[in-house]
């Protein structure tokens, strides 16, 4: 039996062979934070399913679904990546003999919501970013291990999973710098990322206090500033991100510190190529996509208007 929930009522669906072909969908994809998005996104679209009385799983059906998000006002990413979901819970439903291929086939042709134009995101200026960094008390343990986690997502640029994961022994000597090598992210692409000096200061300050040396960087640690456990997780990575944004007076995210690293590498004079690099992106395309590279904020056509308004 596999519980979902929709507007407050639980609902059980019970079809043979569901839950196996649920986790076949789950575990397509590799990080933790994907197999949660996919596992809400399924028990959504089930949910719905039965709403509908449990037609048969075609074409029609999941394109009416798609138009019942449209209506419901989610934006193109969040319908194409439901969308995504569902295709492959079809494909191995047809591959497990529940549906017939020919429909799976059909599914499989839905097109998703064409994007008009792109969201900015959201990025810390200079002086934001180094007041982030130094917004921890750092006479307590836990300050000095919450600015070398700042430190190291801004300095490098890491998403909260690759954060959570680092070790000691991934930060070597490289050409008389400090590297976080082999790095495997997202995708299961490996790359290695340059440290700067202000990171590799803090994660030091960090590590003597804690007293470690090997093992995951990052730990939790005891209302009283003992360290517990062998990491910790992405959701307190976020959680730690969004308290000292507050605290400096912005709404904040750690996949926001990896853009602000990429923004203000950018302009201070870093190539594209070397910013994809460390951010780990396919193609330099990607990274312009990221950067919003083609729009100057700092020089923009409404600064050449010349208007004034007149005094009162």
């Amino acid at each position: 039996m596999l519980a979902t929930t929709l507007q407050n009522q639980t609902v059980a669906v019970y079809y043979p062979g569901l839950e196996t072909i649920f986790d076949l969908v789950i575990n397509s994809v590799d990080s933790p934070e994907s197999k949660r998005t996919y596992r809400r996104h399924l028990e959504a679209f089930l949910a719905w399913y039965i709403q509908q009385g449990r037609p048969e799983l075609c074409a029609a059906l999941v394109k009416q679904y798609r138009a019942e998000l449209q209506a419901s006002g989610l934006g193109s990413a969040s319908i194409n990546l439901r969308l995504v979901v569902v295709r492959r819970l079809a494909a191995e439903a047809a591959d497990n003999a529940l549906i017939d291929e020919r429909l799976s086939n059909g599914i499989a042709r839905i097109k998703g919501i064409k994007a008009a134009g792109r969201k900015i995101g959201n990025w810390l200026s200079k002086s934001q970013a180094e007041q982030l960094i130094n917004a921890p008390a750092t006479s307590r343990i836990k300050g000095l291990r919450d600015r070398a986690l700042l430190a190291v997502l801004i300095g490098c640029g890491l998403r909260r999973e690759e954060c959570a994961g680092l070790t000691f022994e991934q930060i070597q000597l490289r050409e008389a710098r400090w590297v976080i090598v082999d790095l495997v992210g997202k995708g299961n692409k490996t790359r290695s990322i340059p440290m700067p000096a202000f990171a590799k200061a803090a994660l030091e300050s960090w590590a003597q206090a804690a007293r470690l040396s090997q093992g995951r960087v990052f730990r939790q640690l005891s209302r009283g500033g003992r360290v517990m456990g062998e990491g910790i997780t992405p959701q307190a990575i976020r959680d730690v991100v969004a308290a000292y944004g507050c605290k400096i007076g912005v709404t904040i995210s750690p996949h926001d510190l990896r853009r602000t690293f990429a923004k203000l590498a950018h302009k201070g004079g870093a190539g594209l190529e070397q910013i994809r690099l460390s951010l780990g992106h396919a193609s330099i395309k990607t990274t312009e996509i990221y950067l919003g590279a083609s729009q100057d904020l700092s020089d923009a056509p409404c600064d050449h208007l010349g208007l004034n308004l007149t005094e009162a």
